[in-house]
């Protein structure tokens, strides 16, 4: 074989696998630097009852389950019209997660459900999702104080007591 082609498909090679390891992983911690900024619907329509979650904490065949069954989304009816469905799938599926290996896909598309969330937060108590601070596992930013900005590194986690 020419050397040079080796070299060339070495490169090629490198680089493909570069764009993958810098792509979001499913279930990754810190997701700021990896969803651009949320596009204003998203804010506005997701953030006004929970935390606008980072795209990357999902796969994309979740998102899209979701945006399609806004009807029902979790017990709440949150429709929206086709043309914002459409934006923020557009956004979600751009800046989501690799598809999940198996074992690790997050049932009924529920992040705290999934693998990946039950390891990071297996040391919580139950007391803790009691608090009432808290409430649930689903309020990332009952602890994560910097969640609505995509960051969840231990760092800044403050457990209510």
């Amino acid at each position: 074989m020419n050397i040079r082609f080796a070299t060339a498909g070495a490169g090629v090679a490198a680089a493909l696998c570069g764009a993958l390891l810098s792509a979001p992983v499913f279930g990754e911690e810190s997701q700021q630097a990896s969803m651009g900024t949320p596009p204003l619907q998203y804010r506005q329509e997701c953030a006004a009852c929970h935390i606008a979650y980072p795209p990357g904490m999902l796969p994309a065949e979740s998102w899209r389950r979701i945006l399609n069954g806004l009807d029902h989304h979790f017990g709440t009816n949150a429709s929206l019209d086709l043309a914002s469905v459409k934006q923020l799938e557009s956004w979600l599926v751009t800046h989501a997660a690799r598809p999940a290996p198996a074992g690790r896909l997050a049932p009924e598309d529920r992040i705290t459900r999934s693998t990946w969330f039950m390891a990071e937060h297996d040391e919580i108590p139950a007391s803790t999702w009691r608090h009432p601070a808290v409430r649930s596992a689903s309020n990332c930013a009952a602890c994560h104080t910097r969640a609505d900005q995509g960051n969840f590194d231990e760092r800044t986690i403050r457990i209510p007591r």
